[in-house]
């Protein structure tokens, strides 16, 4: 986060608008009035700046530091409050956004590509489904960003995409279509309801991570079965991989990728010529509605989504300095899920690991300008999705073997993490050990997948292990 000096400095170096005056004598004393609230002193320049003139933020612009979708008319009635674009642009911004979108296609990408493999998914459908990820993705980090004067980083669910790779196969892609747009509907009325923190609460932590931990089992396996036939490959990434990753954790991945591709030249198996440089067309599927895919493939997306995507992705923001608004962004990428659903869309989220990238101070020292980024990253996402088809040909001209070891080595650390939080509380193991071992053994029953049957499961374990808790102490207080 920018320090009140760099803030100062920024504001100095800026040509300072018709609003600079009142940012300095009353836009903290409007805050205090007005109880949109201040911020702890830690964090001077991301809200009431340093009390002078420096740092603190125009006093029609509440939205952009405590996300409020309330505050959005006054911000807009108060146009002189608001910067301009242009002064806001920085080439850092924009960096930061390229990076992000980078980043995210050089490794969930192939997670999306796998699922649709494991769905037994047309190329046509297949591009139509990254089609609508990059440009759900685009558009929400575009519009959110723009609105609430944030870093609102999107996403297509990596995690949800790990869970259709297990499941994906046993329903009918109408029927998946089906379950994508009522999970999209479940997020979004979480979201306008403001449940999220409270469902949320209600299911202990380790069960979520442990339930994704058991999904992207899977994926870690493969890794190091490929050995068998690209030890190079796997070799090298994984050196790769480790080594950037002490300097530089965010773009460890991106590396990995360009390791394993130039390893893999090195041991013929591309073949270029496979690769469809044409535009994408979005394919339109009539969804189907079925009990065994709602309770199957929507809930565990759902839940996974929120709990592995938005919720750090909320945590991110505020991390940074802001107060976002957590029924605008949840109901908002939850609309977008339901829209892009019948163009095979599985789940637009806000982001996690990559929004680190552009909101903090890589993107731009003046948190109030680190929106920019926002909207470069949407612009790029747009311009991946009309490219889908050729992304699509690109990943699908590589060698089986190669897919493997940047999926894995994509998922390793959210995998690492996600197996240490399921374990961390020593109460709950039990019931996470059960549902990872559930979810991981991709046991399907009734129609319903494994990730589903693991929730449940270690849901019961924990309720019958926590009443067993009350019985002994009431017990021992008798």
């Amino acid at each position: 986060m920018a320090t009140a000096e760099q803030g100062a400095e920024d504001d100095t170096d800026e040509a300072p608008g018709p609003d600079t005056g009142t940012r300095a004598g009353t836009g903290a004393g409007t805050r205090a009035g007005t109880g949109a609230g201040t911020r702890a002193a830690e964090a001077p320049d991301a809200v009431t700046g340093t009390g002078t003139g420096a740092g603190t933020r125009a006093a029609g612009t509440p939205d952009a530091v405590t996300g409020n979708a309330g505050a959005r008319g006054e911000g807009a009635q108060a146009a002189s409050g608001r910067r301009g674009l242009l002064a806001d642009a920085s080439l850092s911004a924009v960096l930061a956004g390229l990076i992000t979108v980078v980043v995210s296609c050089s490794g969930p990408l192939l997670v999306v590509l796998a699922a649709a493999s494991a769905g037994h998914l047309t190329d046509e459908q297949t591009a139509s489904w990254v089609w609508a990820a990059c440009v759900g993705s685009g558009v929400t980090c575009a519009a959110l960003s723009w609105w609430t004067r944030m870093p609102v980083i999107t996403a297509f669910s990596t995690p949800g995409a790990a869970v259709l790779v297990g499941s994906l196969g046993d329903y009918t892609y109408p029927q998946a279509v089906g379950a994508f747009l009522v999970s999209g509907l479940l997020m979004a009325l979480v979201g306008l309801t403001g449940v999220f923190g409270r469902v949320m609460r209600r299911v202990p932590p380790g069960i979520v991570a442990a339930m994704l931990a058991g999904v992207l089992f899977s994926f870690g396996v493969d890794l190091f079965s490929a050995l068998d036939g690209a030890p190079l490959p796997v070799l090298a990434s994984l050196a790769v991989y480790l080594t950037v990753k002490q300097r530089s954790p965010r773009y460890a991945v991106a590396w990995a990728l360009v390791a394993a591709v130039l390893a893999t030249v090195v041991a013929p198996g591309i073949h270029a010529s496979s690769v469809d440089i044409g535009l994408t067309l979005p394919v339109f599927t009539a969804p189907e509605f079925t009990g065994a895919a709602v309770v199957g493939l929507a809930v565990p997306l759902a839940v996974v989504t929120m709990a592995s995507q938005n919720a750090p992705g909320l945590g991110v923001l505020a991390a940074c300095g802001y107060r976002p608004n957590d029924r605008l962004l949840i109901t908002a990428t939850g609309l977008a899920s339901t829209a892009l659903a019948p163009l095979g869309g599985h789940a637009v989220n806000l982001a996690a690991i990559t929004a680190a990238i552009s909101t903090g101070e890589e993107a731009h020292r003046d948190p109030r300008r680190r929106y920019v980024a926002g909207l470069a990253c949407g612009v790029f996402y747009l311009l991946a999705g009309v490219c889908g088809a050729a992304l699509v040909g690109l990943f699908a001209a590589l060698p089986p073997e190669l897919i493997a070891v940047i999926a894995g080595i994509a998922l390793l650390a959210t995998f690492s993490t996600s197996l240490a939080q399921a374990v961390a509380d020593e109460r709950g193991r039990d019931a996470a050990v059960v549902t990872f071992l559930t979810t991981a053994s991709g046991v399907t029953l009734g129609g319903v997948g494994s990730a589903c049957w693991g929730l449940v499961l270690g849901l019961v374990t924990h309720l019958a292990l926590t009443a067993r808790r009350r019985r002994d102490a009431r017990d021992e207080v008798a």
